[in-house]
């Protein structure tokens, strides 16, 4: 991730911070399924905490939990959130996902979820692929989901740009008009196909892919994917 993108999506997601947390507190199915699996006595990173929606129910189950993110703002109110749960086991990093601060082969398991199809350039989300494979223990497991690009919302905005775009195809840019902000944020949505393409270049192991309607009624909006690495 280049220097301007990492202080544009840092300066983004700080200033939605706030108007996010609002609107993103419930966790999802899926993620609760997966940290349910864990055993307690693992030690996992949530990729992109975000708010602390996931990381605070993974870290009342396991042992230690280590939350990564771009924001600042966002690390604040999870500190918050972690302060007033007494959850004494859980480290937050500042930092970019193309460069994680954590040593090789240090995690039984992490969360990646909603935040790889924010990083710009298939070349860094590769090399923040690679980063997570490196972190993890030999067979530790990853949950990882990106949004899809054939969903209800941008179906029709992707066939437009199918033979004309002059950006990565897939690059979007998609609006937080949520408290009276019109904030815009950069995101790649995936193909399946191409999930699967970028998760196997990285040399981690496809348990499974699975297609996901969170809020689309015909397509599936979102990938969920359980990577190993082998």
């Amino acid at each position: 991730m280049t220097d301007n993108h990492f202080k544009t999506s840092e300066k983004t997601w700080d200033d939605i911070a706030e108007s996010f947390d609002c609107t993103r507190r419930k966790p999802w199915t899926e993620c609760v399924d997966f940290i349910n699996e864990l055993p307690e006595s693992y030690i996992v990173a949530d990729l992109g905490c975000g708010n602390g929606r996931h990381l605070i129910p993974c870290a009342k189950r396991c042992k230690k939990v280590i939350g990564l993110d771009i924001s600042r703002n966002l690390l604040s109110i999870t500190q918050n959130k972690i302060k007033k749960e007494s959850l004494g086991n859980v480290v937050l990093i500042h930092c970019n996902l193309t460069n994680i601060p954590l040593k090789d082969n240090s995690l039984d398991a992490a969360l990646y979820i909603a935040s790889l199809h924010n990083i710009k350039g298939r070349k860094d989300r590769l090399r923040s692929l690679k980063e997570v494979k490196r972190i993890l223990k030999s067979d530790g497991r990853v949950l990882i989901s990106v949004w899809s690009r054939w969903q209800d919302k941008y179906r029709k905005h992707f066939l437009k740009k199918l033979f004309s775009s002059k950006e990565e195809f897939g690059d979007i840019e998609i609006y937080w008009r949520q408290h009276n902000l019109n904030i815009p944020r950069f995101y790649h949505l995936y193909s399946k196909r191409e999930f699967a393409r970028d998760l196997i270049q990285a040399e981690l192991e496809i348990e499974r892919i699975q297609s996901v309607k969170l809020h689309s009624k015909l397509s599936a909006d979102n990938y969920f994917a359980i990577v190993r690495k082998g």
